[in-house]
């Protein structure tokens, strides 16, 4: 047997990332609600390319997921956010 050291012990120790669970932000605070005409709240929660960001990326429970999915996509059909992100040139 050799004392050969393994690739991720010569290296060093290595850091993890832990991520802690988000809570959801329309259930800590009762106060706001989920409404397609609350465009700045609605846009927290789109990509710079228009996509909806998942619920692992927000931190929102899967009630208000489908909440805010359905409302970001009222938006969109009355023209108040954009389907897609920004235009390149």
């Amino acid at each position: 047997m050799t004392d050969k050291p393994n690739n991720n012990e010569a290296q060093g120790p290595t850091r993890r990332f832990f991520a802690r669970p988000r809570e959801c932000q329309f259930c800590v605070e009762k106060s706001t609600t989920i409404d397609y005409k609350q465009v700045e709240v609605l846009r927290r929660f789109i990509s710079d390319d228009g996509r909806i960001r998942p619920r692992r990326q927000t931190g929102t429970c899967a009630k208000h997921q489908r909440a805010l999915a359905r409302a970001i996509k009222r938006a969109r059909h009355i023209a108040l956010l954009p389907f897609s992100g920004e235009v390149l040139r």
